[in-house]
């Protein structure tokens, strides 16, 4: 008999309320089967089936709060042998007050089976996401965990997920090796709970259990302090998040009064009317990581890299999917390329003069909340740029709204997260969205919602150095933008005289299917009329 844990349904939701049952114990289910409806803050979220089987117990009843990473219901997979997987005992609650002397560990100090460890469920971590590369272990076989301890890195085709611990306990067997694909709804690792009975607690790997120093060594015990919760996080509502968001503010700096340092959102109001308070002492420093289990043996040689020798790598994940689609888009989209140089010299000093204030907001203001702001005005001139055509290329679709997607060389490779409804937002907001999505994609961690729904992107190569470039276009979209670093250039001013100047080169692609030369020329020309005189953009402050 296996649990079915509660996945993480979203950013930051720890509990969610059971709103219906779909079945009821006994009956039986197929893979895929809607068995639960369960409400967050956010959205109505249903619960199939991992696996075919028959249901043997509901553990939360309807209208009662699930949590997350807590047994939701068990069930008897389709075929499932029952000397492997013994019954769960009928009365958990009465496990802390068994005798520990009917429950002793053989005396060869091993587990009598190993079957009373439980398996860890690979939750869903993405929409369509049905499998995932394994890239790193932080545990071995035999460590002991803490709740919400960071146990292993899985790399989607969108992002570098951490998978913690959802509760205390031993880890018995890790099912998925390193480099290996794991699937969603199929078991990780297995793992005997803090809680179970001294019985359960010795795990079984083939060899004798750890030392008593051993085990107290790999221990990992969760510290709170500063505010923080296990492991430096900060835990806080999706609410809050989005509350402290809204401000422009760090979660990092507001004190949470609740348990494990929960930030609430009344701890938030409070900052905001009183400002931060004194906090003694800096918080203490978090524990550290678990070290990853080594994957050499002690005292055995180094691995042999012989000179010349062919090193292989596969290609998965986000650099799978980047390969995939700029196979796609170079060779089934015909690209027009257009090149200009921008004088942003003007752009330049209007953005020293606005840094202080956008810092004494904490937002670090650079020149791409400009670029963007102005490409959202010049759409209205040639709307076309921010349009889409159907699969069969035979209607063109304008776009209600502008979102503007901007590469991004993270850790996991190429992403392009974008920002929404540019056109509706200040060049403040903008500024403190693109800081909040660059963030997240430098550690691998964009949410779904942010990699969907673009229509015209930006790629910064300047950031590197790079001059000029022939971008790609991110399909289905149809033009993207390469910038290139902004040099200190001579010049003639409109007196003849040499000038110092800062001039900036750009290249455009276009999709030559329905944008040619002259739209993509004058709207690079609109484009460029309000980089070089910004002040020209409060005409159009709605």
């Amino acid at each position: 008999m296996s649990d079915f844990m509660l996945p993480d349904i979203g950013e930051g939701i720890v509990e969610c309320e059971v709103v219906e049952w779909r079945v009821n114990e006994g009956d039986e289910i197929a893979e895929d089967q809607p068995v639960v409806e369960v409400m967050t803050d956010k959205a109505l979220v249903e619960i199939t089936a991992p696996e075919a089987g028959r249901v043997t117990r509901l553990y939360v009843a309807k209208g009662d709060i699930a949590k997350v990473h807590a047994p939701l219901f068990a069930y008897e997979a389709t075929g499932e042998v029952e000397f492997e997987t013994p019954p769960r005992p009928a009365a958990r609650e009465e496990d802390e007050v068994v005798s520990p002397a009917a429950e002793a560990p053989p005396p060869d100090g091993r587990a009598a089976t190993s079957a009373k460890a439980k398996d860890f469920i690979l939750p869903d971590i993405g929409e369509g996401i049905v499998e995932c590369e394994v890239v790193e272990w932080r545990v071995g076989e035999g460590d002991e965990i803490a709740e919400d301890q960071p146990l292993v890195d899985v790399m989607t085709d969108k992002a570098l997920v951490e998978i913690t611990a959802p509760e205390a306990g031993t880890v018995s067997k890790l099912h998925v090796a390193k480099g290996e694909i794991a699937k969603v709804h199929a078991p990780l690792y297995a793992y005997v709970p803090a809680h179970a009975e001294p019985g359960e607690a010795q795990v079984d790997l083939g060899q004798p259990s750890p030392s008593a120093p051993q085990a107290a060594q790999n221990r990992v015990a969760p510290v709170a302090s500063g505010g923080r919760g296990p492991y430096g996080r900060i835990p806080a509502s999706p609410a809050v998040r989005r509350l402290v968001r809204e401000h422009g503010l760090d979660l990092e700096v507001v004190a949470g009064s609740g348990k494990d340092g929960r930030v609430l959102k009344e701890d938030v109001l409070r900052f905001l009317e009183q400002g931060p308070q004194q906090q003694g002492e800096p918080p203490a420093a978090r524990p550290a990581s678990p070290a990853p289990q080594s994957e050499t043996p002690s005292g055995a040689a180094p691995s042999r890299h012989a000179a010349g020798e062919v090193r292989v790598e596969p290609i998965r994940g986000v650099r799978a999917v980047m390969a995939r689609r700029m196979v796609e888009s170079a060779s089934t989209v015909p690209h027009f390329q257009y090149g200009e140089e921008i004088d942003v010299t003007e752009l330049l000093a209007l953005r020293e003069r606005l840094k202080p204030a956008a810092e004494a907001q904490q937002v670090r203001l650079t020149l791409m909340p400009f670029f963007m702001k102005a490409l959202a005005l010049a759409v209205r001139e040639e709307p076309i740029l921010n349009a889409r055509l159907n699969p069969e290329v035979s209607e063109i679709h304008y776009l209600p709204e502008v979102n503007v997607g901007m590469a991004v060389d993270s850790k996991a490779g190429l992403i392009v997260p974008n920002v929404k409804r540019v056109e509706q937002r200040s060049v403040l907001e903008v500024a403190r969205e693109i800081q909040r999505l660059t963030a997240a994609a430098r550690e691998g961690r964009v949410a779904q919602e942010d990699l969907k729904g673009g229509t015209i992107s930006i790629s910064n190569i300047g950031a590197f150095g790079g001059t000029y470039a022939a971008p790609i276009i991110n399909v289905p979209e149809l033009a993207i933008v390469a910038i290139g670093k902004s040099q200190w250039l001579p010049r003639f001013d409109e007196r003849g005289e040499v000038v110092r100047r800062a001039i900036m080169t750009v290249t455009w692609a276009g999709d030559h299917r329905v944008i040619d030369g002259g739209t993509i020329a004058r709207f690079c020309n609109a484009w460029r009329g309000y980089l070089e005189s910004p002040e020209t953009m409060l005409l159009h402050l709605g």
